[in-house]
């Protein structure tokens, strides 16, 4: 940045200083009511051949749609004169009930032992509901209340998606405050040790506050267009707070060099604004086109965090740039008062010159050492399975949760192991496709309306709601299992069904839970080259107009591509596998890792790992432009970084591991996974990887090939 934009800042603060307060002030206002706004789901593929299904199966077979599934008991044994007139009441409201499209239960669908537990004490009300998946977890949220106040005499316990949606909704809510609340406290003692001083404490807050009000205004603007995901404004919020801790550190440490080097207050803002302001600058920018790449994805839940992502990057980059300098304007030298903690602090004494120097007299021990490290890390990713998440992702004690467990362990398997497939075209007869489904491995049954099928033969007349299951040219036909249905064997399965030829010349849709997760997988793989695409090839552009160099966007590539495999491989072995899972609140394990996760960390941790590395980098090329000594540069530009570094990664950590106290398994995922890409970030990579791989560069380091230098000067950024 030009040294008249820092004069501007310096000459204008208190104008900035205004119009910023009737920012956040507007932003404030504009981001009311984003709570109600926000969705549930956005995890599958809209385009699928599975939501084809699910959409053809609420249309057309309500009675099989069981987007909320109700456990019944109390009044003895389900088969009881009693208990059967209050289920069967039960059952009628609910029919009646607005935003359900049809209700059937054990005793209105003829007594199927299907929707009754093996010991007789349980009985099932299947509930199919209007809308999409927020409607429906809305009306489920109203209706479970509603029927518990119907039938005191019964217990009530509800699961299925709409359910789960709701509890997750609610545990998403109440985790963020408890975040909240234990996070600020913690971060704030850090940034009084960190910053020195409670007024230079209380800036990066007012950075984060304004990113995030104005992330919020964003998304409620873009709720009235697009489905917004209710887990965005977690990652808004953690992610606001720690770019404006990272940015405000980052200007900060280099006003106050200025300052102890003799300068006046506009003297050290003029070239703050210029080498920290820009390095911040870029790096929002590298940030934001990271979180771009999101948006190649089909699921809302992915693009919801693009969207909030984006607004709270380049709004927290915009408040370090100018909202931040005008603050320390005023401030000047008052910046460093009530330093309650100075005690505490040890004085800076070299010693990160010294850490690199002794890192690169050794450069192959230690950078060896640290890649081995890392790459035993990262080798569990080699055994990931993706899934979707489930009951599973709630605590154990949730009653989605326990409801469901009942189901797995005292009714029919059918029950949860259902791969629904819908059959479209009116073909003269289904019993060859479905005697044909019948023998696929993993198979136990197949229910059409002409009667039950296993291993290619007929064992059973047509079912007692056989009329259910034909409705116009679309019939439907229940797939039950032997596999889980969030499992590669799961996953298997659906293409195997879907291989078998469809009758005639009808259209057959499969779906179902194994439906939606080998849809929902195969969407975000066919995406994934994409969006590595959109971070590698923008991170590469635009580092190499930061540097002018192309070894170091290479570099860069290479080691954030190690470290993040180190944090995929700590997730499939804690949150897959259970290992060490008490370290993180003992979060309930399936055996799959949500599929949507590593592609979401992938995108926010890289951008934050570019955020360190451009710090570091504009600190070493500053250094080697005045003196062309590559060794003497890197552990200058250590020294000058490496405790910001530090500090910043150690409280944007702090923000995100907070979620590990979440009790959904999703965000304690996300939570854990980001601190823990962070902190591999910031020590391993940072402090041992870079100065032993430039160390053994050399001279090579800021190497370009003619064309691309003669491109740079042109286009680059250079130092003014």
């Amino acid at each position: 940045m030009p040294d008249r934009f820092g004069a501007a800042l310096y000459r204008r603060r208190v104008a900035v200083l205004w119009a910023s307060a009737c920012v956040v002030v507007l932003a404030a206002l504009g981001g009311l009511g984003l709570e109600h706004r926000l969705m549930h789901g956005g995890f599958s593929d809209p385009h699928a051949q599975s939501t084809r299904a699910a959409r053809l199966v609420s249309e057309r077979f309500p009675t099989a749609d069981g987007d909320l599934l109700l456990l019944l008991s109390g009044t003895g044994p389900v088969d009881s004169a009693r208990s059967a007139s209050l289920g069967t009441a039960l059952t009628r409201h609910a029919e009646q009930a607005p935003g359900v499209r049809a209700a059937t239960s054990y005793w209105t669908a003829g007594r199927p032992a299907s929707l009754r537990s093996r010991d007789g004490t349980l009985a099932l009300v299947s509930i199919s509901l209007n809308g999409d998946e927020d409607d429906r977890a809305r009306t489920a949220k109203r209706l479970v209340p509603d029927l518990r106040r119907q039938a005191p005499q019964l217990t009530v316990r509800a699961a299925g998606p709409a359910q789960v949606q709701v509890e997750i909704g609610d545990r998403t809510a109440h985790d963020l405050l408890l975040a909240e609340v234990i996070a600020m406290p913690i971060t704030l003692v850090l940034l009084l040790l960190v910053f020195g001083g409670a007024v230079a404490a209380a800036l990066p807050l007012v950075v984060g506050l304004l990113s995030v009000l104005m992330s919020r205004a964003v998304l409620n603007a873009l709720a009235g267009a697009v489905p917004i995901s209710v887990y965005s404004m977690n990652s808004t919020t953690a992610l606001g707070l720690g770019l404006g801790i990272d940015y405000s550190l980052f200007i900060l440490a280099r006003f106050r060099e200025e300052l102890r080097g003799g300068a006046t207050v506009r003297e050290a803002l003029v070239p703050t604004v210029r080498r920290a302001g820009r390095t911040v600058a870029f790096s929002g920018l590298t940030v934001a086109v990271s979180l771009v790449a999101l948006l190649v994805f089909p699921q809302f839940f992915l693009r919801s965090f693009a969207y909030g992502g984006i607004a709270v990057v380049l709004s927290a980059a915009a408040g370090a740039v100018l909202v931040l300098p005008a603050l320390l304007a005023v401030l000047g030298h008052k910046v460093d008062r009530y330093d309650v903690f100075a005690r505490l602090r040890r004085p800076e004494s070299g010693r990160w010159y010294r850490f690199a120097l002794a890192v690169m007299r050794r450069p192959v021990l230690y950078g060896g050492g640290v890649v081995l490290v890392l790459a035993v890390l990262a080798s569990p990713f080699t055994r990931v399975s993706p899934g979707l998440f489930d009951d599973r992702s709630l605590p154990a004690d949730s009653q989605a949760h326990r409801a469901t467990q009942l189901l797995r362990e005292r009714f029919d398997d059918g029950v949860l192991r259902t791969v629904q497939v819908v059959v479209e075209g009116r073909p003269q007869s289904l019993e060859p496709y479905a005697r044909a489904l019948s023998k696929v491995p993993d198979v136990r049954r197949v229910t059409a309306a002409s009667g039950t099928y296993a291993a290619g033969r007929r064992v059973q007349g047509p079912p007692p709601a056989a009329t259910a299951l034909v409705n116009g040219d679309s019939a439907l036909l229940s797939v039950v299992s032997d596999v889980e249905q969030d499992s590669s064997a799961g996953t298997r399965l659906v293409s195997r069904l879907r291989n078998v030829p469809p009758p005639d010349a009808a259209r057959v849709s499969v779906g179902g839970e194994a439906a939606e997760v080998a849809d929902s997988t195969a969407a975000i793989a066919r995406a994934t080259p994409l969006a590595i695409a959109i971070v590698v090839g923008s991170s590469l552009i635009l580092l190499f107009l930061f540097t002018g160099s192309v070894l170091m966007p290479v570099k860069a590539l290479a080691l954030n591509t190690l470290s993040l495999s180190a944090t995929f491989g700590a997730m499939v072995f804690v949150f897959q596998e259970g290992h060490l899972s008490f370290l993180v609140g003992d979060p309930l394990h399936t055996g799959t890792l949500d599929a949507t996760i590593p592609i979401l960390t992938f995108c926010v941790a890289f951008g934050l790992s570019m955020d360190y590395e451009v710090f570091l980098l504009s600190r070493i090329r500053e250094r080697h432009l005045l003196t062309g000594d590559n060794t003497e540069s890197v552990a200058y530009g250590l020294q000058h970084t490496g405790r910001i570094i530090t500090a910043a990664a150690l409280l944007v950590a702090v923000v995100l591991f907070v979620f590990a106290l979440s009790g959904v398994t999703l965000l304690k995922l996300l939570g854990v996974g980001l601190a823990l890409a962070v902190v591999l970030d910031a020590t391993l990579v940072r402090a041992v990887l870079v100065p032993s791989f430039m160390r053994l560069a050399g001279r090579a380091n800021w190497w370009a090939p003619r064309p691309l230098r003669r491109l740079h000067d042109r286009v680059g950024l250079r130092e003014e």
